[in-house]
């Protein structure tokens, strides 16, 4: 992949998980002018862009002016910035930052002709009873259990009911992402991250206890895709340019928080002992019991590349991140 040109590429939440590690990637195949946008007042994130080639570095509160008076200069943006706690109960802080500020962003690729890719999530499913289809029809449908959930689905909801787009878009529901550059996520980690954490100090991990009938501890589903996977397929989705739409963005498979733990005690090489324990009250009516992307969308325009597996994605993270303390 060769830049389109030496115009700049945006990315919000550029010192988040998933944002640091598009840039790393982008790094790479050899894109530098990367403007990072973020409230770079949270220190606490800054080794995630440690190292990094970027051009300019926009305070999160500035950056909507700044990019109109920069939309000239600018070839793409990533929009992946946004508050992603689900245990965060205040509406209006949701609504400021997912909702009303990516209102702002898709207006200005609008008047401005710029490409957009946004981050919306399987959040927005619920708990599943109407599927895990990412047709659009389907969309009002949903029925998110949290306030983040209900953000994503607003904008979602907003975006397929304007008549003036941008001349590319495309939004994608990102479900368990997990990998390097997660460090500052405390409680909202991945539970790899956590499974390593408590492995490595005590021998042993905590798995969250069913309160589902239908379930065995530990045989909670989730659809666990590899950081790296979003990326290509985000750089995918910039390189083609066309068939806007809301995609999922998962591996198709669902595997057990069980499959998770035996992953990472086989990577650090110890004998895996699990224990369980209750699922917090605050979590546990709006808590997942299932999640698996229907990947079909994506698949039909194009994308070929395979997804990682939970056991080589868990190998590579722990081996090669983890045990290192490293980032991507």
């Amino acid at each position: 992949m060769k830049p389109y040109s030496k115009k700049m590429i945006i990315v919000t939440g550029a010192l988040g998980f998933i944002g640091s590690c598009l840039i790393g990637r982008l790094n790479e195949l050899g894109f530098t002018d990367i403007v990072a946008v973020d409230d770079f007042s949270k220190t606490q994130k800054n080794n995630n862009l440690a190292g990094k080639k970027i051009s300019k570095r926009i305070e999160r509160s500035i950056y909507l002016q700044w990019q109109r008076e920069h939309h000239a200069g600018t070839q793409f943006i990533f929009h992946l910035g946004a508050r992603t706690d689900t245990t965060e109960f205040n509406r209006q802080i949701f609504e400021e930052l997912n909702v009303n500020y990516s209102k702002e962003i898709w207006s200005i690729c609008v008047a401005f002709g710029l490409p957009l890719i946004y981050a919306s999530s399987a959040a927005t499913y619920g708990n599943g009873e109407e599927g895990y289809d990412d047709n659009v029809e389907r969309i009002p449908y949903l029925k998110p259990l949290n306030p983040y959930g209900d953000s994503k689905q607003c904008f979602d909801m907003w975006v397929l009911k304007q008549e003036r787009k941008p001349y590319f878009w495309a939004g994608l529901k990102f479900f368990n992402v997990y990998g390097p550059n997660e460090y500052h996520k405390g409680r909202m980690a991945s539970v790899i991250f956590q499974a390593f954490n408590q492995i490595a100090q005590k021998g042993q991990m905590n798995l969250f206890r069913s309160h589902n009938p239908d379930y065995q501890d530990g045989e909670q589903l989730r659809d666990f895709v590899y950081v790296k996977d979003v990326v290509e397929v985000l750089l995918f989705l910039m390189e083609k340019r066309e068939a806007s739409d809301i995609y999922n963005l998962g591996t198709g498979a669902a595997r057990s928080f069980k499959d998770l733990a035996l992953a990472v005690f086989d990577a650090l090489k110890i004998e895996p002992l699990i224990n369980f324990v209750d699922t917090p009250l605050d979590i546990r009516e709006t808590y997942q019991y299932y999640t698996q992307a229907k990947m079909n969308k994506l698949i039909e325009i194009g994308y070929t590349q395979d997804f990682t597996s939970l056991e080589e994605g868990v190998a590579d993270y722990v081996k090669n991140y983890l045990q290192n303390n490293s980032y991507y």
